[in-house]
């Protein structure tokens, strides 16, 4: 069974989104030396392996996601805007911060200007200003693609919630059938 065209605009969400969790992963660990940006870097090894999953499963497998796999894919979604949200928000202040406090030094006048100072001990603020705003542009962009995917999931839930199990089905029952009545045979 191939998969239906929400998936597929989901699976390119979550490869544009994986993208830009690893951009934002890779931009905070070079500017702060050490792998710090675990969210960015957990979101974006999720959307891999989701990616991943169902790129085998379309292949190999039926790949129907049941109801429950997409209520359990909408509050991940959630937690996930959740936590970008907040990381955007700290990139953002804290590199604005950051700029500020660099700026009332006297040294410079800008904080990509002071990307270019040498530093005490060298090497320690390559491209430090660069790399933040590369963080905090994939950040923001990476949280309107999983807004977007949050959107296309709620967008399937419903369409299932309004899809009446057709004849055949497991779930149209001897008991739906009975509580429900028959229901009539398409000619």
């Amino acid at each position: 069974m191939a998969l239906r065209w929400l998936q597929r605009v989901e699976l390119t969400l979550f490869a544009a989104a994986f993208l830009c969790g690893a951009v934002a992963a890779a931009a905070l660990t070079r500017t702060q030396g050490s792998f710090g940006a675990v969210a960015s870097g957990l979101l974006a090894l999720y959307c891999l392996l989701l990616l991943l999953f169902w790129v085998y499963s379309s292949c190999i497998e039926d790949s129907h996601r049941g109801s429950i796999g997409l209520r359990i894919a909408l509050a991940i979604s959630a937690i996930a805007i959740f936590l970008i949200l907040v990381s955007a928000c700290i990139l953002r202040f804290g590199t604005r911060s950051l700029c500020n406090s660099i700026i009332s030094l006297n040294h410079t006048i800008s904080c990509s200007d002071a990307q270019k100072i040498s530093w005490t001990p060298p090497g320690t603020a390559v491209q430090f200003y660069s790399n933040l705003r590369n963080a905090e542009t994939s950040s923001w962009v990476n949280l309107v693609l999983w807004c977007l995917v949050w959107m296309l999931q709620v967008v399937q839930c419903k369409s299932e919630a309004t899809q009446a199990p057709e004849r055949g089905d497991p779930e149209w029952s001897s008991e739906t059938a009975a509580l429900v009545g028959h229901r009539p045979s398409r000619s």
